[in-house]
């Protein structure tokens, strides 16, 4: 089974400890969150779980079809920045179970002042089948 983790600018339940984003982070500190990504992405792959992962920009529009034309575009709704989604790591496993203990290891990843950030990181499956129609 397949599921994104998906990883928040800022997000989910309440916090553990102080949220210091990134920005704010020293150069050797993004390093370190940066290589435990790469490592933790490597175990995946040597395990055959890793599919896919990005980061992503803050920066995005919402786009949608108004008819012929140029579609409109809008900055947002972007109403705080808890609402973009940072990056995401696609992996492929055996049960949801396994999915949870994956995020939640991700999750210590490391980030201010090299401690762990246990984020929150969502967790979604991905979709196997169309929907049933409403009757």
């Amino acid at each position: 089974m397949k599921y994104l983790l998906l990883k928040h600018y800022r997000g989910g339940p309440a916090p553990v400890g102080d949220f210091v984003p990134m920005d704010r982070w020293t150069p050797a500190e993004v390093d370190a969150h940066m290589q435990f990504m790469r490592d933790f992405a490597t175990k995946l792959e040597e395990n055959g779980e890793f599919v896919d992962a990005q980061a992503l920009a803050p920066e995005g529009a919402f786009v949608r079809f108004d008819g012929a034309g140029r579609p409109p575009v809008t900055d947002g709704p972007f109403a705080e920045t808890k609402d973009l989604i940072a990056g995401w790591m696609m992996i492929d496993v055996e049960s949801w179970d396994r999915a949870l203990e994956l995020a939640g290891e991700l999750s210590a990843a490391p980030g201010y002042g090299g401690e762990p950030l246990y984020e929150w990181l969502e967790v979604r499956p991905f979709l196997s089948e169309a929907p049933p129609a409403a009757e």
